[in-house]
């Protein structure tokens, strides 16, 4: 399972989700150009100390992403999603990846993805932070896969 961040451009949520990462033992994705510089002190900021164990990978580009997906299957994380995250069945290699916190993805982008997941949530509301939205569903797909890591007590 890895996150991956379609062009952020809030360096301190792109900071929270590598974070994530790196606490769960999940793999990140930055598709560049990012809306900030990568080492950002922000960015560094939110990461804390963690960033020493976060296995992070940046693709200079969409096509160069596309590229090294090598038939992983990309699930889009979009208020116009087909499927609740909750009645989605993830696979350990999936690969899940959120918008921009602007724009979310552009269209080309959103029909590349082999799944568009939407968490459910009660009107008007309409989306959730980036952060949290990608926590809330990499949280499920962790739950389902049996992918979280070996919880060794207090």
């Amino acid at each position: 399972m890895r996150l991956v961040l379609f062009q952020p451009d809030i360096p301190q949520n792109a900071g929270a989700l590598m974070r994530l990462g790196a606490c769960l033992g999940v793999g990140v994705d930055v598709i560049l150009p990012c809306g900030f510089v990568l080492d950002d002190r922000r960015l560094r900021r939110a990461l804390m100390d963690y960033g020493d164990s976060l296995d992070l990978v940046r693709h200079a580009s969409w096509e160069a992403f596309l590229g090294w997906r090598a038939g992983r299957r990309l699930l889009l994380l979009t208020t116009k999603g087909e499927a609740a995250h909750l009645d989605f069945n993830f696979r350990p290699d999936d690969l899940l990846m959120v918008g921009r916190e602007s724009a979310g993805v552009p269209v080309e982008v959103a029909a590349a993805a082999d799944g568009r997941l939407v968490i459910p949530m009660r009107p008007p509301a309409r989306s959730l932070n980036v952060a949290l939205a990608a926590a809330m569903v990499l949280g499920e797909a962790l739950r389902q896969t049996g992918g979280f890591p070996q919880w060794t007590g207090g």
